[in-house]
């Protein structure tokens, strides 16, 4: 179910999204070569704590950490490990926070010390999808008119999109309607009004789009192991256009 917010309620919104903007900062700087995804968690746990906010990752069906950390092939919802990252890697960090009863969802894929330039493109172009897909998050729009401009802009550009994992509605809840792919024909889905809260997430692959999930249950890699990226803001459909409340 879609559930539209209030611009009061989008006040509220922009608290938890402000504060998992200002944790991912502090990670940024914090990521080097020999840090540990362990470490990484335990320092924004501490963060949290000390802005009087509940993690939303921890416990969510199951998951036993605050923070996703997913190196290199892996996708998404990696979990910290005491394993070590190395000159070269890629780490994409995904965190949520909850404050007053309101979620913020957002992620980044950060190099480690230096990198390829086919990772260093691979980072550019996800990123970049991302604010293309949110120039399309307008009322009036439809739903797949954000998907579409992920793919478009990515295949142009020689990577894949990943189709096992999708964006989402966000606010009283982590998860809420609608689904949000990043792949598409423009045009179909529901029509976007002000007052939706979209966590648009482009989930982007080196070489192909596929993936598999490992033993543990969580962690999502890459078939063929090529390396993976992903970038995630919490953005609010306003009269005025999208406005996005977790920008670092």
């Amino acid at each position: 179910m879609i559930i539209l917010k209030s611009p009061q309620e989008i006040d509220r919104m922009r608290v938890p999204c402000k504060a998992v903007a200002e944790v991912l900062k502090l990670l940024k700087g914090t990521i080097r070569p020999g840090i540990t995804t362990l470490e990484l968690n335990a320092q924004a746990e501490r963060e949290a704590a000390k802005l009087g906010a509940k993690t939303a990752f921890k416990g969510y069906g199951g998951y036993p950490y605050s923070l996703c950390c997913s190196v290199n092939d892996e996708v998404v919802h990696g979990m910290p490990s005491r394993r070590e990252l190395i000159d070269g890697d890629v780490i994409s960090i995904d965190f949520g926070l909850v404050i007053d009863g309101f979620y913020g969802d957002a992620a980044l894929t950060i190099p480690v010390g230096s990198v390829s330039a086919a990772a260093s493109k691979l980072l550019t172009v996800t990123e970049e999808s991302l604010y293309v897909a949110i120039k399309q998050a307008v009322a009036g729009n439809k739903l797949s008119d954000i998907s579409h401009a992920v793919q478009a802009y990515v295949e142009s550009r020689g990577f894949s999109v990943v189709r096992d994992f999708v964006g989402h509605g966000i606010g009283r809840s982590l998860h809420e309607g609608p689904q949000i792919p990043n792949y598409g024909p423009p045009g179909r889905g529901v029509k976007l009004k002000p007052g939706m809260v979209l966590a648009i997430e482009p989930m982007i692959n080196e070489l192909k789009p596929d993936v598999k999930v490992l033993e543990d249950g969580w962690t999502a890699v890459t078939v063929d192991g090529g390396l993976s990226a992903h970038f995630e803001h919490t953005v609010a459909i306003t009269p005025n256009g999208p406005e996005i409340l977790t920008m670092i």
